[in-house]
Parts: C-alpha cells; structure tokens; sequence
C-alpha cells in the first residue's frame, strides 16, 4: 500500500485519481483550497503547507487550476512551491496532470503548433510549459502525464486501460481511466523527468 497525496482533490482530475487510489486500497489525502467533504485544506503555491502535508507521503499527485488568477503566475508560482515544499518533505516523486497542447504529435510537432488549432488559449498551453521547465530545473522525480488530446465529456465511464501515445487531437479519454494512469505512475513509476499522454 502507498501513501498518496493528491493536490487539487476537488477538480475533475483529482476526484477521480483519489478514487482511483482508493480503489486499489491506498492510503490517501486529498487536498483542495477549502476544507470541505473529506479533503484538507492547502494552497498549491504555498511551499511550506505542501512540505508539512507531504511529509511522510510516497507520491504527490498535482492536478491544479486557479481560474482566478493569471495562468501565467499561476502555474509557474505552483511548480516552485511544489519544487521547494517537496524537496524539504523529502518526497521526490510527483505526478502532474499535464496538458495535451505541449505534447508533441507523431511526426515531432507539438499539437498546439498543428494547423487548425485554437490559437486564443496559446498562453495557458505556455503557462503550463513554464511549469515543466521548473521541474525539469529540480531534483524531483516527476513525470507530466496528460490526456493524447482532450477528455471525454460525453462518455465519462471507466473503461479500464490506457496507452502511451503521441499528441493526437481527435484522441479522448476519461478522467476515470486517466486517474489509472496518475496512480500507476505513483504507485509503480515507469516514465521518470518527462511528459507523457495517454488515450484509452
């Protein structure tokens, strides 16, 4: 059994990972902004809250949004904080949810640099970058995982697998079968200091 915290516990993402780890009988802690439903509460941007919750923990799962401040303060504000809080917790292992935009596609291309792509969003996709390039500075071992393309909104069930694949923005997959994903990488880590995607 491991001991998993998930950051963002509240959010689609982090609902189902903590789900997830449940399911396979983890000991798990879900934080969000507010105490509410079972979660404790802890900013994501706040190094020493995250150090304090962390201690003692084998894996952090970050799924993180604040739709109220700038993407670009905030995700980069939230990788330092995850950096610095879980270097001095002395867990070194962190599965972000990442994003399909900076994923490269088949042929190398990044989707988000692909013909036909929305465009009005460039700076989000940036923001989270900037994210990745703060833990690719640190000492954790981390690894982005993210869906191929988008989530499927319409068919939220769990199908019950994934695969590694190449960005692809027609690909879908749930967050029940993306969470098989977070907890396989925090339960039994095989992809170490990248960004993956994954499709059902």
């Amino acid at each position: 059994m491991s001991k998993i915290l998930v950051i963002g516990a509240r959010g689609r993402a982090g609902a189902a990972a903590v789900a997830e780890a449940r399911e396979r009988g983890h000991d798990v802690l879900g934080v969000a902004r507010t105490a509410e439903g079972g979660l404790v509460a802890g900013d994501v941007t706040d190094a020493g809250r995250i150090a304090g919750l962390a201690a003692g923990y084998d894996a952090v799962i970050a799924g993180v949004y604040d739709g109220g401040s700038d993407p670009g303060d905030f995700f980069p504000a939230a990788a330092r904080a995850l950096v610095e809080g879980l270097e001095k917790a002395g867990v070194s292992r962190l599965v972000w949810v990442g994003l399909a935009s900076i994923l490269p596609t088949v042929d190398g291309t990044l989707l988000m640099d692909t013909g036909g792509y929305p465009t009005e969003y460039r700076s989000f996709f940036l923001a989270h970058q900037a994210a990745l390039d703060i833990f690719v500075a640190s000492s954790l071992d981390w690894v982005s995982v993210a869906p191929t393309g988008d989530f499927d909104h319409a068919n939220p069930s769990r199908k019950g697998g994934y695969r590694v694949a190449p960005a692809n923005a027609q690909d879908l997959i749930s967050y029940a079968d993306l969470a098989i994903a977070l907890v396989d990488e925090a339960d039994h880590p095989a992809h170490h200091r990248e960004a993956i995607g994954v499709v059902a």
